[in-house]
C-alpha cells in the first residue's frame, strides 16, 4: 500500500471490517444526484453509483463488515434528506449496514472533530470539508490513541443508532 493511500487502496487491503462515520448535515452542492434530487428532475442512479457500490460489494464478498453511521439534527436537512432517500442505491446495494443517529442522542459521547473511515480497527483516514462541505482533503492515521479514539466512538453511535430501514427523516 502507498504511503499516502487512496480510499479504494485502503478497501482493497482491508481484512475485516470498515467503518465509516459521518458527522455533518451537509456535504456541499457539487453532487449531481444532490442537484438534480432538490430540482426534483429525475436522476439514474445507476452508472453515478455503480463505482462505489462495486467497490463496497466486493469487499462485503471478501468478508468484510461495512458500516457507516451518521449523526444528524433533527430536522433534518434538505442534504440528509437526499442521503436517507439516495441510501438503498448508494450503500444497502452494495452491502453497507446503515445507521442513523440524531444528534441529541450523541451529546455525551466523545467524538473525533472529522469524518472518518476506520480500517480492521488499526488506520483511520480522517475527511476533511470546507465550510460549505465541498471535500478538502485527507490524513491516515495508525496512531493506537486516535484509532482508540474512533473504535469507541464508531461503537457508540452505533448501539445507539437506528438501522435505515426503520429511520424516518423528521
Amino acid at each position: 500500500m502507498s504511503a499516502n493511500p487512496t480510499l479504494d487502496e485502503l478497501f482493497q487491503h482491508c481484512e475485516r471490517s470498515a467503518l465509516h462515520l459521518e458527522m455533518r448535515d451537509g456535504y456541499g452542492n457539487s453532487s449531481p444526484g444532490f442537484r438534480a434530487w432538490r430540482e426534483g428532475v429525475p436522476f439514474d442512479r445507476t452508472d453515478f453509483d455503480a463505482p462505489w457500490v462495486n467497490l463496497i460489494r466486493d469487499t462485503v464478498e471478501r468478508g468484510v463488515v461495512v458500516c457507516r453511521a451518521r449523526i444528524i439534527s433533527e430536522p433534518v436537512s434538505d442534504y440528509i434528506r437526499y442521503e436517507h432517500s439516495a441510501t438503498p442505491y448508494a450503500n444497502l446495494a452494495g452491502g453497507e449496514q446503515v445507521r442513523w443517529l440524531p444528534r441529541q442522542k450523541a451529546s455525551d459521547l466523545a467524538l473525533p472533530g472529522n469524518d472518518f473511515w476506520l480500517f480492521d480497527g488499526r488506520l483511520v483516514r480522517f475527511a476533511f470539508h470546507s465550510g460549505d462541505g465541498e471535500p478538502a482533503g485527507y490524513e491516515v492515521s495508525e496512531d493506537p490513541a486516535v484509532v482508540k479514539l474512533c473504535v469507541t466512538a464508531f461503537e457508540g453511535v452505533w448501539e445507539r443508532g437506528v438501522d435505515h430501514a426503520e429511520y424516518r427523516p423528521t
